[in-house]
């Protein structure tokens, strides 16, 4: 290689190193040198430390506490401190009512929540229910004498269908529903005014039941799961506002499934929907989350 070089670039000047490494070139090719050591011995596994109970656990309170809280938790109020407070923004109008919302969680297959409620001491005078009871034979004659202002069988579909005929229950034996079902299913339906079992409003014991509503007031959520109901007048004595509010959210409570009977806790297998917030507002006062409810 260098006399080569010397041939083609006479003046070329070639460094020892250079010469040295021409010199242990052969015509096997260039001698290297290789170790012999293993590569697995030369590397060291990783062993990951063992972390006690006692740190995690410090390791997740450390978290919890640098996670971003809600806006509004700090805002939270007790029952009886938001109905002074809300009796003191509504000084001047005695007659303003407050108004309980009860936002639930709807998920997937989970029925709209509603029930009957009868509360300690009513906030409005009560409205007639105007019940009409798809019935024939014996039963029709028990729904006219307990009470119900339509009765009737197939002839009533076409009144209902084409709005001439109103009411504001709709009730049903188990004999007609097919019959009407295909009708009126369309029409009442969207309106949560057709007669289903769930519900109870598909029964055989009709005077039973036009006996239970005579009493009560139906309440009901809407598609997105909020419950909206008045609860009390301003007027009303603190401890009353409170009494209303417990025994509605008890209500509230069993018809989504956070609060079973006794004796069905095994055999439910209705789903559960869960009770988000609780807000406490009047009528030109502000809206109160609940801590206690």
């Amino acid at each position: 290689m260098g006399r080569r070089c010397r041939k083609q670039y006479p003046n070329l000047l070639i460094s020892p190193k250079l010469q040295g490494l021409s010199a242990s070139i052969t015509g096997r090719g260039i001698i290297r040198q290789f170790s012999s050591t293993p590569a697995l011995a030369v590397r060291k596994p990783h062993v990951r430390p063992q972390i006690s109970k006692a740190s995690l656990a410090a390791k997740e309170k450390r978290r919890a506490l640098k996670a971003r809280k809600s806006l509004y938790e700090n805002e939270k109020m007790p029952l009886l401190e938001a109905v002074r407070v809300l009796q003191a923004v509504e000084v001047s109008r005695p007659h303003a009512t407050y108004e309980l919302t009860v936002k639930t969680q709807m998920g997937k297959g989970i029925p709209v929540p509603r029930g009957r409620i009868n509360m300690p001491r009513e906030p409005k005078p009560k409205l007639k229910d105007k019940v009409l009871v798809f019935a024939d034979g014996r039963q029709a004659d028990e729904a006219r004498r307990a009470g119900a202002d339509i009765v009737g069988g197939s002839e009533l579909i076409e009144g209902v269908a084409s709005g001439r005929i109103t009411a504001s229950t709709f009730l049903c034996t188990p004999a007609l529903l097919r019959t009407i079902a295909p009708r009126l299913g369309r029409i009442l339906g969207p309106r949560g005014l057709m007669p289903s079992e769930r519900r109870g409003t598909v029964t055989e014991d009709i005077a039973g039941y036009l006996k239970k509503i005579q009493h009560s007031s139906e309440w009901k959520g809407d598609k997105a799961g909020t419950i909206r109901t008045a609860i009390a007048k301003m007027h009303f004595p603190p401890h009353d506002v409170v009494k209303n509010a417990q025994f509605f959210m008890t209500a509230v409570r069993k018809a989504t499934g956070n609060i079973t009977e006794r004796n069905a806790a095994a055999e439910s297998t209705k789903p559960t929907n869960a009770i988000l917030k609780v807000i406490l507002s009047s009528t030109q006062g502000p809206g109160i989350q609940i801590s206690d409810l």
